[in-house]
């Protein structure tokens, strides 16, 4: 019987290689779909709401046979109202099953993401973004969040 705890992990043994980074989405399409299940069946907005902890919101913002992209975010109470941080726009390729969290295009690029981009940074930008999604995604189904029923 096989034991793929024994394994080896290809991005926890060669970190930030393409190959790794393919590793890294594929372990995002699962995690996304430990919180919100058949990603293909999604429409709409979706709220988690968890005692102790921030509202998760999860919105299709295009949902395609091959392809959708979602935007998720928490929703932070201030005292001028609320604010989502971290905010990502996340593309899901159904055929593929694997997530990856884009920049977005409707926000202000950060000023080394100004800089031209040659591919290793370009790779590195992905990396670091996909990283945090994993974690995020991770810590969410660890803190009971669920996209459950139907859309609010």
């Amino acid at each position: 019987m096989l034991n793929d705890a024994l394994s080896p992990v290809s991005w926890r043994a060669r970190p930030r290689s393409f190959v790794a980074l393919m590793s890294l989405y594929e372990s995002n399409y699962i995690r996304l779909g430990w919180l919100a299940g058949d990603l293909r069946a999604l429409r709409g907005t979706y709220r988690s709401r968890i005692e102790g902890d921030c509202d998760l919101l999860l919105t299709v913002i295009e949902q395609c046979a091959y392809t959708s992209i979602f935007d998720l975010t928490y929703e932070l109470p201030e005292a001028l109202g609320l604010t989502h941080c971290p905010d990502l726009r996340l593309r899901v390729y159904h055929d593929a099953r694997l997530v990856e969290a884009e920049p977005r295009a409707d926000r202000p690029a950060e000023p080394a993401a100004k800089v031209l981009a040659c591919a290793e940074r370009e790779l590195r930008q992905r990396w670091v973004r996909n990283m945090m999604l994993n974690k995020w995604l991770e810590y969410c189904a660890e803190r009971g969040h669920r996209f459950a029923g139907t859309a609010v």
